[in-house]
């Protein structure tokens, strides 16, 4: 019998329909996410399960899977903290996911929301669609909508794993720019040469840098790593950008730093709060770029993702250890395989 499979969103890409003919997968229809209870009546019945970052992956929903004949947990993303990976590994559950598939479209999006934060695209878009450009009858001025320029300015990057690395390249051999990033681990020499790139400490970066990008993952250690002191930090002409986790920016506080001129401007693709709210603060502010959690959005990465999932199951359906495996403690507690 092929194992049994709850996929909680249709994905995108060839490798589904593959997906479809190894596994008895059933496939949630809606566009939004199932409804946990139905997402705990699933893992009690199936074998593995196929999630998404809003899918809610708790110790309650492993355990009862595990009572049953839940093994694995294949992520379509690169975090997964939504994910109880400790109760996972406990309950001999394997968890992966889609890391390095993902690392060129993340990259570009930061990139695109420097550029449209730094020029001020959106409020430029909003001047001339709005009619006030027209109205006004001037149809250049020295003074209009004016920007920062990227050439030679300072990059810091927050987290310089893959995507951090990719968006330091970018800033470095494209315009110039001086990179200096804060990690968990310090990179290679060889790499911060590359990449013309400086470790320094958090302060230090928050301090100098023109632009601050952050790509670290959200842990109980970066939950809230950009709060009031650190936005204090910056220069009152900096950007900050974020297409990691919202969490790792307490969201009051940059609300504050962006009305109050602490920063210049922010660009986001990632919130607290998800998806975010109308009302929100945050949309009433004409210096922050937002948009909605789309860093891997591109038709490409996203049918490549499909395709990670599918490898890493078939990997464990063949009793081998997956390719993104995220625990590989639990292969101490039970071999790969659904038997």
């Amino acid at each position: 019998m092929r194992p049994r499979i709850f996929v909680t969103r249709r994905l995108p890409g060839p490798c589904f329909e593959k997906l479809l003919e190894e596994f008895d997968a059933e496939v949630w229809p809606e566009w939004q996410h199932p409804p946990y209870e139905v997402l705990l009546e699933k893992a009690r019945e199936v074998d593995g399960i196929v999630s998404l970052l809003s899918d809610r992956i708790d110790c309650r929903l492993l355990t009862e899977g595990a009572k049953g004949n839940l093994r694995i947990v294949s992520q379509y993303a690169v975090g997964y903290d939504n994910i109880d990976v400790e109760c996972a590994t406990r309950n001999g559950i394997y968890v992966t996911n889609t890391p390095s598939v993902l690392t060129e479209a993340t990259a570009e999006l930061t990139w695109a929301l420097i550029l449209a934060t730094a020029r001020r695209i959106v409020e430029a878009d909003a001047y001339v669609r709005s009619g006030e450009w027209y109205r006004s009858g001037t149809g250049w001025h020295p003074e209009l909508l004016l920007g920062m320029e990227l050439e030679g300015k300072v990059l810091g990057i927050i987290g310089f794993g893959r995507i951090g690395r990719a968006v330091a390249r970018i800033g470095a051999k494209g315009f110039g720019m001086k990179v200096l990033y804060y990690s968990r681990r310090r990179a290679p020499e060889e790499v911060e040469k590359e990449l013309n790139a400086t470790y320094v400490p958090l302060d230090t970066l928050l301090r100098e840098s023109d632009i601050v990008s952050i790509h670290t993952p959200l842990t109980p250690e970066t939950r809230y790593m950009i709060g009031e002191r650190e936005l204090r930090l910056m220069k009152p002409t900096a950007i900050l950008v974020n297409t990691a986790r919202g969490a790792v920016v307490d969201t009051n506080a940059l609300v504050k730093a962006l009305k109050e001129g602490w920063i210049a401007g922010a660009g986001l693709d990632v919130f607290e709060q998800e998806p975010l709210p109308p009302d929100h603060p945050l949309t009433k502010l004409p210096n922050v770029v937002l948009a909605p959690h789309i860093g891997s959005a591109t038709k490409e990465t996203r049918e490549r993702m499909t395709c990670a999932v599918l490898e890493n199951l078939l990997a464990f359906k063949k009793g081998e250890v997956p390719p993104n495996l995220v625990n590989p403690e639990v292969v101490e507690k039970r071999r790969p395989g659904f038997s």
